[in-house]
């Protein structure tokens, strides 16, 4: 009787643990609840965690505060295929702001373990790139007395896990961290510019300034209805052969190649989409992916302009995305 008891309530606590988590194995803490140290590691970037929780090959926690703020030395201007114009340091490691600083007036919310995974940039020795308006640098005191460097009034930071120049992996992390333009916006390359593949860039906005790194917005079209579409007015897809649970991709090399990948974006430029499972893949391949109700999401290259919905019912598997994440089926 005690082994059919504890066999039953350990089919129960099965049952429990997966419809507690989400997208690939992600805990949503409630309150009174103890969130696993390991599960927590493994589930901060997926889940949209602000900092991220990996520090990357050769950093760990601690290492910036006990080695103190670094300066930037002549910054430079790097240019990135994903996003465009992208500010570094004098080592060349892309330089970062966060969504929940703010600039007028200037003020840094990253403290902590927040400041582990984000070393800041500190200010005094920074000089402006070529071609950079010098007047866009600037400073800011942070809560315990140091001075960090801001660029157009956003206060600057490195990410750990770029380990040499030219490394991207903070982009788009938790939809709040974004590589700096020279200016201090949100790096973004414009739309149609050159080397600019369908569903990397971001449509510019009216008077000529561009908006953040990507953007999400929801079309309609006669045969499909709601649909998602990118920042360029490129069509949404999802590959049916991936899974939600645990979220996963299983479009890879030639794939991928002619079904690139979206990268995250920012929520705040997600118009109309579903918030629900929004969340960031980690692929193998390295590249994050954005994911919409944890769903991997992708544009197609036989779209060559806004509007195209050319991959749709493609090998019956790759179909456009409504609004809640959904397949539309329709053609």
């Amino acid at each position: 009787m005690g082994m059919k008891r504890a066999t039953t309530l350990a089919a129960v606590a099965v049952v429990v643990a997966l419809t507690s988590t989400a997208c690939d194995g992600g805990y949503e803490s409630k309150a009174g609840d103890a969130k696993p140290a390991a599960a927590a590691a493994a589930a901060a970037q997926a889940s949209g965690s602000d900092y991220g929780s990996d520090y990357g090959a050769g950093a760990a926690p601690g290492d910036a505060e006990s080695t103190g703020a670094k300066g930037a030395g002549q910054l430079a201007i790097a240019q990135n295929e994903q996003v465009g114009q992208v500010l570094t340091d004098s080592a060349g490691l892309t330089l970062y702001r966060f969504d929940k600083d703010t600039a007028k007036p200037p003020k840094s919310n990253c403290e902590g373990d927040c400041a582990k995974t984000w070393p800041v940039v500190a200010a005094g020795d920074a000089t402006a790139a070529a071609g950079m308006d010098p007047s866009v640098l600037g400073e800011v005191v942070r809560g315990d007395g140091s001075k960090q460097l801001t660029v157009g009034g956003w206060p600057v930071y490195r990410y750990a896990k770029d380990a040499k120049a030219g490394d991207l992996n903070g982009q788009g992390v938790g939809g709040t961290w974004f590589a700096l333009a020279p200016d201090g916006k949100k790096a973004a390359k414009a739309a149609g510019g050159s080397g600019t593949a369908p569903g990397t860039g971001a449509a510019p906005e009216a008077g000529g300034a561009q908006p953040a790194a990507g953007a999400l917005t929801v079309a309609k079209d006669p045969k499909l209805g709601e649909h998602i579409v990118d920042g360029n007015g490129m069509t949404v897809y999802r590959f049916k052969k991936d899974t939600a649970w645990p979220m996963a991709s299983n479009c890879t090399g030639d794939c991928v190649a002619k079904w690139p990948v979206v990268p995250p974006v920012d929520k705040a430029n997600a118009k109309g989409i579903v918030e629900k499972g929004y969340s960031v893949l980690d692929r193998p391949d390295g590249k994050k992916q954005q994911a919409i109700d944890c769903w991997p999401v992708y544009t197609f290259t036989g779209d060559k302009k806004a509007g195209d919905i050319n991959g749709q019912g493609v090998g019956g598997t790759w179909y456009a995305v409504s609004p809640d994440g959904k397949l539309i089926t329709t053609s």
